[in-house]
């Protein structure tokens, strides 16, 4: 069973992360900016990375573009996605932007030999700051068709699709990295103004990561600790088929779980098959140590995980910025860049 997804603290392994790569829990590394210095050291960190696992990994990564995109030099500059729709009078265009933005993006990360971008945000764009602009656009049947596009360009790359903040994130205040989200909205209006993206493309996701966010009209755990919301909901009403990712367990809206250990055994109860324990590396260690009793059991879980998410083969940098479909996108990020 490989149900914890760990940070790395910089540049380069420490030995103490070797040794964290070799325990039987762990199944996956999502990198951040701190991690990047140009292409040639990313590639040999996740060569390294890869090297000291004991289990095979899947490697993530947050590059949904504009504020949220991990690596910069050498790579594309991808816009926010709500500037998708409002750069385009025109429907069709836009649609064909998406797509193309997300197979750039996708293609230029797996070519790091990076599994997944954790993309796409399908939240609205609501009141919440730290969603914002990172999402499509402000109305669950706009947001629709933009990601659907955006999913197939992922799709394309070789990458799969992850859509997050399961139920929705944009309609509360509150930044569960920093705080303790309550969203008190009727199951009705959640229903009707923030669910409808994840109802219509569940059974085109590879993967869902839920928020951290407290939904009391409808359970009085957030949906990332909520058997409610992942099995009910998300598996029995939504008939989704996917890997369920956590988000990070060390972000302040995860605390009401109890401890970084507690938070993961919840989790994991809950239904979500990987843990991020991110950001702490003590709180890491708790969890792994947390989890290994429940190694057995889960093993053929882990292996499913591994199986639906792992990257196909793809083109080296150099292949790729060679592809007349990337010169393609070079022009589409033009206008954006017009545009501003």
């Amino acid at each position: 069973m490989t149900a914890v997804m760990i940070d790395l603290a910089g540049p380069e392994l420490s030995a103490e992360e070797r040794d964290i790569l070799g325990h039987p829990a762990v199944g996956g590394v999502i990198y951040f900016t701190r991690n990047f210095v140009e292409q040639d050291q990313l590639q040999e960190l996740i060569r390294q990375t890869r090297a000291a696992a004991r289990n095979p990994l899947i490697l993530a990564v947050d590059h949904e573009g504009g504020r949220v995109q991990r690596f910069r030099q050498g790579f594309s500059e991808i816009p926010p996605m709500a500037d998708i729709l409002r750069s385009n009078s025109s429907q069709v265009q836009a649609l064909t932007h998406a797509q193309e933005l997300a197979w750039l993006m996708a293609s230029e990360v797996l070519a790091m030999d990076i599994d997944i971008s954790f993309a796409p945000v399908l939240d609205v764009n609501g009141i919440s700051q730290v969603i914002g602009d990172r999402a499509f656009a402000a109305h669950a049947d706009a947001i629709v068709p933009i990601a659907r596009a955006f999913i197939k360009g992922m799709h394309q790359a070789g990458m799969k699709a992850t859509g997050k903040h399961f139920p929705g994130h944009g309609s509360v205040l509150a930044d569960s990295h920093i705080d303790i989200p309550v969203d008190e909205r009727s199951w009705e209006e959640i229903k009707a103004t923030d669910l409808p993206p994840f109802i219509e493309l569940a059974n085109c996701l590879d993967a869902i990561m839920p928020a951290h966010v407290i939904y009391p009209a409808v359970d009085d755990k957030p949906a990332g600790f909520s058997q409610y919301w992942l099995q009910d909901i998300l598996r029995a009403q939504l008939q989704f088929s996917g890997v369920i990712f956590s988000d990070d367990l060390a972000m302040a809206g995860a605390t009401v779980a109890g401890t970084m250990a507690e938070r993961a055994h919840a989790a994991l109860d809950a239904g979500c098959d990987m843990v991020l324990a991110c950001n702490d590396r003590a709180g890491a260690i708790s969890v792994i140590e947390a989890v290994e009793p429940l190694l057995e059991q889960r093993s053929r879980q882990a292996t499913r995980c591994y199986e639906l998410l792992a990257k196909a083969a793809a083109m080296p940098m150099k292949t790729l910025q060679n592809h007349p479909r990337w010169h393609a996108a070079q022009k589409i990020l033009a206008h954006y860049r017009n545009d501003q």
